[in-house]
């Protein structure tokens, strides 16, 4: 089966996604929009992604004759950062722990793509500096953060959140390393479904329980004003 199906249906996907969490717009604070378009930004770039891929834009051959995507690479380079800054709008964060987090997410993306692009050695030495990278990412998350997170009460969002998609994000150098940029073990077609679906419900799914999360703090807040006047 042609990877474009794979592609059209993402795009669907995306599509339903970005319309079920721009919907959100109404449920949260005017306050809260400029935090919230972030989360409704990420599927809405995967839609365009994902039809420009499903037309074959921006196919690209490696050092080694697989074919890659570029296109999935821009996405990710967009849309993984917009996932790392709402977690660091959600805890409070600091300006600069921010941004170094935002600029190891950016490495991730760029040396993974790199390491798919060139041959052996340099194609392990390309993901290796992703996956130490990514480490980065998660160490920041897990102390500056969490520790901005204690004082304003966000710290069981932002660490579910931060479970939720560090969990899927482990699974896709994985996936690059059975692809055809990587070993080879998987076909284009097989690594192209599992993508597009790991990417919908990382898009998607981690807008709907940002969007969970915050209704219900919103409520328990509500309850409690009530019940001290």
């Amino acid at each position: 089966m042609d990877v474009t199906l794979w592609y059209r249906l993402g795009a669907i996907g995306m599509a339903l996604g970005t319309l079920v969490l721009a919907y959100g717009f109404r449920l949260v604070p005017r306050e809260n929009y400029r935090r919230y378009a972030v989360l409704v930004a990420v599927p809405l770039i995967a839609v365009g992604a994902y039809v420009l891929m499903s037309l074959e834009v921006g196919v690209l051959e490696t050092q080694t004759d697989a074919t890659v995507f570029g296109l999935r690479y821009v996405d990710w380079l967009l849309t993984t950062p917009l996932h790392v800054l709402y977690l660091g709008l959600l805890a409070g964060a600091s300006r600069g722990d921010i941004g170094k987090s935002l600029a190891l997410m950016a490495g991730t993306i760029v040396f993974g793509f790199a390491g798919a692009m060139v041959a052996p050695p340099l194609k392990w030495v390309g993901f290796a500096a992703g996956a130490l990278a990514f480490l980065g990412v998660v160490y920041y998350t897990v102390t500056s953060f969490e520790q901005a997170a204690r004082g304003n009460g966000t710290l069981a969002l932002l660490r579910k959140l931060r479970a939720f998609v560090v969990v899927l994000w482990l699974i896709y150098p994985v996936i690059w390393m059975l692809a055809p940029v990587g070993l080879g073990l998987m076909q284009i077609n097989t690594s192209g479904l599992v993508v597009a679906y790991l990417d919908i419900v990382s898009k998607v799914g981690f807008g709907l329980i940002a969007l969970s999360g915050q209704l219900s703090a919103e409520t328990a807040s509500t309850a409690t004003e009530v019940a001290a006047d």
